[in-house]
C-alpha cells in the first residue's frame, strides 16, 4: 500500500488523535507543517517566515509531500494555499482563500449573487474620527475586523457612545491579525483597491435567527453540503453555548442554506477544499442570512461528526487535500445526538482551580466517550488569554453524544458536576 505524507498547518495533539481515527491513517503518515504553538499565542506573526519554515519540513520528508491543508483559521488557511501553491499539491487557490477570509472582499462577492441573504456592510478605518458617520447604519448594527476569527473584537453597537467605545480597544488591538493579514494581501497579485485598502473593519447590519453552519466542499465544479450544525448561545449572550449535531431545522431550510452556499463559493472560484458557512435562520420572515464563510472544515465539529457518523468530517480534508473525491457519511457511529460545549467566565480573574487528575478519571470512568479539551491552568490570568470573543473568556471544552438531546444535556450537567473551576476576583467564583 502506497503511503501518504500529509501536512498539517497547525497541528495539536487533540486533533492528531482525532486525525489517527480516520480510515485514511493506514495509508497516511500525518505530519505537523507547522505546530499550533508555532501560529498561535506568538506575538507578532512573521507569515514569511512560517512558510519558510513549513516548506522546508514538507521538502525534507523522505517520500516527499503529497498533499498540505489546514483545519485553523488564519494563518492557517492561507499558508496552506500558499504551500499548495509551492509544491503543485491540489488544494483551493491562495485568491479564492483570500475572498473568504476577507469579510469585506467576501461580502462583495456575496453581493453578486445572493444579495438577498447578507446584511447591509460598510467597510471603515477604526483611526477616522468620522467613521461612525461614515458608516451609515442605524443601530443596532456590529462591527469587527476585516480579518478575525472566534469572534475576536466582534462588538454590538447600540449608539455613538458603545462605538467610541469599542473603536478604542479596536485601535488598541486590531493590528495583531490585520498587519500580517495586509502583508499577505498586499503580496497576493490581487485588485489593489482591495489589497491596499485603509479601512481594517466592517460594520453590519443586525441580523439573527437560529444559528447553524454548513460543513461543505468543493470537487470538480461541484459544491457540496453534507452536514449542518446548529450553534447555541449562552442565554443572554452572544458567546456560544454548545455547537450541537445534527441540526433541528428543518431540512428545506437546510437545502436553502446548501443553495446559498453554491452560488457563493461558485462566484468565488473556490475549488478542491472543505469549507463551512455561518448562517442564521429567522423563522418569523422565514429568511435565511449568511454571515460568514470559512475556507476549512471546522475541527470544532471534528468529534461531533465521529460521534455520529462514526468517522469525523476530517476525512474529507485528507481526500481533498490528496485530490480525491470525498466519501459520502453514512449513519454508522455510537450516538444519534452530539454537542461541542464551551466552558466560559464572563469576567476577568484568576484561575485559582482546575479539574484533578482524579476527578478527570471518575468522569471517564462514567463517560467513556466524552472528551475534554483544556484551556487553561492553575494560574492562567483570564484577561491574558489571546483571541476571545468580546464578552467572555473560555476555560474548557467538552465534547459528549448520546441517544437524544436530553440524554447529552444531562451527561453534560453530570461532567460539570465532576469538572470543578474556581476563579479568584474580588469575590471568588466557582463555575459550575
Amino acid at each position: 500500500m502506497t503511503q501518504y505524507n500529509v501536512f498539517f498547518v497547525g497541528l495539536d495533539d487533540f486533533n492528531r488523535e482525532t486525525l489517527q481515527h480516520l480510515p485514511q491513517a493506514a495509508e497516511c503518515t500525518f505530519h505537523a507543517a507547522l505546530h499550533i504553538d508555532e501560529m498561535r499565542g506568538v506575538g507578532d506573526l512573521d507569515i514569511p517566515a512560517l512558510v519558510e519554515t513549513a516548506a522546508a519540513r514538507m521538502a525534507a520528508v523522505p517520500g516527499g509531500a503529497h498533499a498540505v491543508t489546514s483545519f485553523f483559521d488564519f494563518p492557517g488557511t492561507l499558508i496552506a494555499a500558499m504551500l499548495a501553491e509551492r509544491f503543485g499539491l491540489p488544494g483551493p487557490g491562495l485568491e479564492a482563500v483570500l475572498k473568504c477570509e476577507n469579510k469585506y472582499w467576501s461580502r462583495l462577492e456575496q453581493q453578486k449573487v445572493v444579495p438577498d441573504n447578507i446584511p447591509a456592510f460598510a467597510a471603515f478605518d477604526p483611526h477616522d474620527d468620522s467613521a461612525y458617520d461614515r458608516i451609515g447604519l442605524i443601530p443596532p448594527f456590529w462591527i469587527k475586523p476585516i480579518k478575525s476569527f472566534r469572534s475576536y473584537l466582534a462588538f454590538k453597537i447600540g449608539d455613538p457612545r458603545q462605538f467610541d467605545d469599542a473603536v478604542a480597544i479596536c485601535r488598541d488591538k486590531g493590528g495583531q491579525l490585520a498587519d500580517p493579514f495586509r502583508t499577505i494581501m498586499e503580496q497576493a497579485d490581487i485588485a489593489p483597491e482591495i489589497a491596499g485598502m485603509a479601512e481594517s473593519f466592517i460594520a453590519e447590519s443586525s441580523i439573527g435567527g437560529a444559528q447553524c453552519t454548513l460543513e461543505g466542499y468543493a470537487h470538480d465544479g461541484r459544491i457540496v453540503g453534507y452536514g449542518v450544525v446548529d450553534s447555541i448561545r449562552e442565554a443572554d449572550s452572544s458567546s456560544f453555548a454548545r455547537y450541537e449535531y445534527p441540526s433541528m431545522l428543518p431540512l428545506e431550510v437546510q437545502h436553502r442554506m446548501i443553495d446559498v452556499a453554491r452560488s457563493v463559493m461558485t462566484q468565488i472560484g473556490y475549488e478542491n477544499g472543505t469549507f463551512n458557512i455561518e448562517f442564521f435562520y429567522d423563522q418569523t420572515n422565514d429568511q435565511v442570512w449568511l454571515l460568514e464563510i470559512n475556507p476549512r472544515a471546522s475541527q470544532s465539529h471534528a468529534d461531533l461528526f465521529e460521534k455520529v457518523h462514526g468517522v469525523s468530517h476530517l476525512s474529507v480534508m485528507v481526500d481533498l487535500a490528496l485530490g480525491r473525491k470525498p466519501k459520502p457519511f453514512q449513519r454508522t457511529g455510537q450516538f444519534n445526538v452530539a454537542a461541542h460545549f464551551f466552558v466560559r467566565a464572563f469576567e476577568p480573574g484568576i484561575v485559582t482551580r482546575v479539574p484533578t487528575a482524579d476527578a478527570l478519571k471518575r468522569l471517564h470512568h462514567r463517560q467513556p466517550s466524552t472528551r475534554l479539551k483544556m484551556a487553561v491552568e492553575r494560574g492562567t490570568d483570564l484577561a491574558s488569554l489571546e483571541n476571545q470573543d468580546s464578552y467572555s473568556f473560555e476555560l474548557a471544552e467538552i465534547y459528549i453524544g448520546g441517544r437524544d438531546r436530553a440524554e447529552v444535556l444531562d451527561r453534560y450537567d453530570e461532567a460539570m458536576t465532576a469538572l470543578q473551576f474556581e476563579i479568584e476576583r474580588e469575590t471568588l467564583t466557582q463555575v459550575t
